[in-house]
């Protein structure tokens, strides 16, 4: 069994409950697709898009503090970021449905009871 993602620097529980609504269920997984194309999965799976978010994830993948990306090399993480925030927003109802997650509102026909 392959580590959670929480187990990698800087990302705690709700970036790992984030990651499972995108698909990706293991610390290897996330590893695997890298930053961009894993922050890309996040942003189509209703995540809303925020600078620190991503850097916190690129810095986390390199086993470094989330505050240590500075200077030129955080200018140039913004423009990968706009990028990847250009190329894959959620569609709306996909913003919806993970805004009502968000404060648990939507119900799972799994959770209703049968009568």
């Amino acid at each position: 069994m392959s580590d959670p993602v929480s187990s990698i620097r800087n990302l705690g529980p709700a970036f790992e409950q984030a990651c499972a609504r995108a698909g990706i269920h293991s610390a290897d997984e996330l590893r695997q697709l890298g930053p961009d194309e894993a922050y890309a999965r996040l942003l189509r799976a209703g995540t809303k898009a925020h600078f620190i978010g991503y850097y916190v994830l690129v810095m986390g993948l390199q086993g470094r503090p989330w505050n240590d990306c500075k200077g030129e090399e955080k200018k140039k993480l913004r423009q990968r970021f706009d990028a990847i925030k250009a190329g894959n927003s959620a569609a709306p109802e996909n913003r919806m449905v993970a805004d009502l997650d968000a404060v648990g509102v939507r119900v799972e026909p799994k959770d209703l009871k049968q009568v």
